[in-house]
């Protein structure tokens, strides 16, 4: 069965907008004022364990736009893999191997966790993270944390229904203090829920 995996690049006040400068933020670009060293080899083995890819609208639009021109290891790979947009209005899937989820989310990450064996890889995908986040779909949640304060800009973390307990599963830190976190499902805590 599939995992649900969400990886971002997030600020210290948990800004995840416009890391890599397409768009119009103010601080668009932000991740490349600072090296990160070590990462960009976490971000590729990261890719390349990844059976599928699961992105909002906004994401996919910009992925498509930019990666189908691009060659190398990580490019290939990104490319070749089946990618699964969640859209009520995207009409057009320019990018290769896509598809568009429109049913209910719970419903739509399940099937699709029963079709691969591997990683299912969010990416950026700020309102479809926050919705898997809300509804206890994420099985992985892995940050880059980049030491900077933004100040303004969207956010990875939105308002909750609820508290959602993590476990952290690792740790490291890379280039010039970028801390990358791994967190889980917390296995422990459900089992001892279940214990009574």
């Amino acid at each position: 069965m599939g995992k649900i995996v969400v990886t971002e690049f997030v600020s210290l006040d948990g800004v995840m907008e416009d890391p890599g400068g397409s768009g119009s933020f103010s601080h668009g670009g932000w991740t490349f004022e600072i090296d990160r060293g070590e990462g960009n080899a976490f971000k590729l083995e990261e890719t390349m364990a990844t059976d599928a890819l699961l992105l909002g609208r906004v994401t996919y639009v910009e992925f498509a736009d930019a990666w189908p021109s691009r060659d190398g290891e990580f490019a290939d790979k990104l490319n070749a893999l089946p990618k699964h947009v969640v859209s009520s209005t995207l009409k057009q899937l320019p990018w290769n191997n896509s598809s568009v989820l429109k049913g209910d989310l719970s419903d739509e990450v399940g099937k699709l966790k029963e079709l691969y064996d591997a990683d299912i890889v969010v990416h950026g995908s700020a309102q479809l993270a926050q919705g898997l986040i809300e509804n206890d779909l994420v099985d992985e949640l892995r940050l880059m944390v980049f030491p900077v304060v933004l100040g303004s800009g969207k956010r990875l973390f939105g308002a909750s229904a609820d508290k959602k307990r993590l476990e952290l599963v690792d740790t490291k830190t890379v280039g010039e203090g970028v801390l990358i976190l791994t967190y889980a499902r917390p296995t422990t805590i459900n089992a001892d829920k279940a214990g009574g």
